[in-house]
């Protein structure tokens, strides 16, 4: 199996060379066919130069000869028969009939013709350029032709000493990406120890990273990394000391709750211990005590149902059942069922008609406590208000001190510890479960001495 520094070497190595086959395969097409180009625009110039000597040339055996002598370039003059009438290279005796010959067929339609044959007598390209003139009256053909042996040999030298070049490039690269390997294996030895390390728990150690800027990322995220480990085992000797911590807020939730349980037991037993004590007692009296202990027990088992459904709520096990009612009639029969309560308080309700899909038993559950908790930290009128789909509960009570309106929906918060109320610290943790069950949330502003307003979206409750 490869290293990562000779995988890098070998990828390196075939990219380069690939890089440099392919740009010497464009770069011969290229040069190639601009060397043609560039040769073809040359005979045609000289071809020019010819048609216009020409008219006064009667020898042209001798004229082309002489061309042939200046430019050496081959020179064949055709009739419009096909004949050759002068040739500066071969005896035109001998030479065939040129009439179907490619060029000059081409010729006839266009004003230069070329073409590029290769010679089987001498075994190289030559390249042609034909163009039709008139000659003493008549249709004739100059051709002008050129070999491409040596001009393509200079060529092929060119491409001979361009792949030394690209050879001594080639080791040039080979020798730099070696040296690159060795920085590469130098880093990773020293992320590999620096892991050893680690899996020594020598969380101290050092690392240090020399050339690339990857390895030097990978060194942080292990420093990083030995960081979190160091305070991991740090957090394991904090556990014991956490799980004490739980057992004792634990025992501080269940006296709470205990001391809650006090006072109405207490009175219950109050009560019982004096009827049973005094068996004659007046009938008044024993019915009052009696129904002092009935109302006692309806508190205690009333805690308790709201202690059991604010587990539920906190762990989402309280299914919910969404039905269409009117918020407005609801807030009505609130406010008339509290007044039964607080008979010498007023509540406003400023609700219009508004359809709702939630679960009513769960609305009603939350606007009970906001109201029941207005009216117990207030003396003057409460107020239930619906403005821009937003129910407002407000009253011009205590209200809540700053430091405390953050945590009174915590359970088992009470801003009022001394006071008894019946409501264990739960009523607004419900209330805030129950709203985030669907999906609004309660929001509470609050100035100590000057009131509260306690008010949730019902947007998310429109009937749609």
């Amino acid at each position: 199996m490869l290293k990562i520094y000779q995988i890098f070497i070998l990828k390196f190595l075939s990219l380069f060379v690939g890089t440099l086959f392919l740009s010497s395969f464009i770069i011969y097409f290229a040069m190639k066919s601009n060397i043609i180009e560039n040769n073809k625009n040359h005979l045609q110039d000289v071809i020019a130069l010819i048609e216009m000597d020409l008219p006064s040339v009667n020898n042209l055996d001798a004229y082309v000869a002489k061309v042939k002598s200046k430019t050496d370039l081959r020179i064949t003059v055709v009739n419009g028969d096909g004949v050759v009438i002068a040739e500066s290279d071969y005896d035109k005796k001998d030479m065939h009939n040129h009439a179907a010959r490619y060029e000059i067929l081409e010729a006839n339609n266009k004003e230069y013709s070329h073409t590029v044959r290769y010679s089987q007598t001498l075994k190289v390209d030559f390249l042609y350029v034909v163009k039709r003139i008139t000659y003493k009256e008549n249709i004739a053909y100059v051709r002008v032709s050129k070999s491409l042996g040596k001009l393509l040999k200079n060529f092929y030298s060119l491409l001979f000493n361009l792949g030394i070049a690209f050879f001594i490039v080639i080791l040039i690269a080979f020798y730099i990406s070696k040296a690159m390997g060795k920085k590469i294996v130098y880093d990773l030895e020293q992320v590999t120890d620096y892991l050893d390390e680690i899996s020594n728990k020598n969380y101290k150690a050092a690392v240090k990273i020399k050339y690339f800027k990857e390895f030097l990322e990978i060194s942080i995220v292990l420093k990083n990394l030995a960081k979190k480990l160091n305070n991991k085992d740090k957090q394991k000797r904090k556990y014991t000391a956490k799980l004490r911590l739980m057992n004792k807020q634990r025992d501080e939730i269940l006296s709470a709750i205990s001391h809650e349980f006090k006072n109405p037991i207490a009175s219950i037993m109050g009560y019982a211990q004096t009827l049973q004590q005094d068996p004659k007692i007046d009938l008044r009296i024993r019915d009052k005590f009696l129904s002092k202990i009935i109302s006692n027990a309806e508190k205690i088992s009333k805690m308790l149902d709201r202690l059991a459904l604010s587990v539920k709520l906190e762990n989402r096990d309280l299914d919910i059942h969404l039905v269409d009612f009117d918020l407005a009639v609801l807030c009505e029969d609130i406010a008339t069922n509290l007044l039964s309560k607080y008979k010498d308080r007023k509540i406003h309700v400023d609700v219009q008609k508004c359809i709702v899909n939630a679960d009513k038993t769960m609305i009603e559950l939350v606007l009970i406590n906001l109201v029941d908790n207005a009216l117990k930290y207030s003396q003057d009128d409460v107020t239930i208000l619906l403005e821009n789909n937003t129910l407002f509960v407000k009253d011009n009570g205590i209200g809540i001190q700053e430091e405390h309106i953050d945590k009174v929906t915590s359970k088992f918060y009470r801003v009022y510890k001394n006071s008894w109320d019946n409501s264990m610290g739960i009523g607004l943790a419900m209330v805030d479960y129950i709203l985030k069950a669907h999906n609004t949330v309660l929001n509470i502003a609050s100035k100590f001495g000057k009131g509260s307003s306690f008010s949730f979206s019902v947007k998310e409750l429109l009937k749609k």
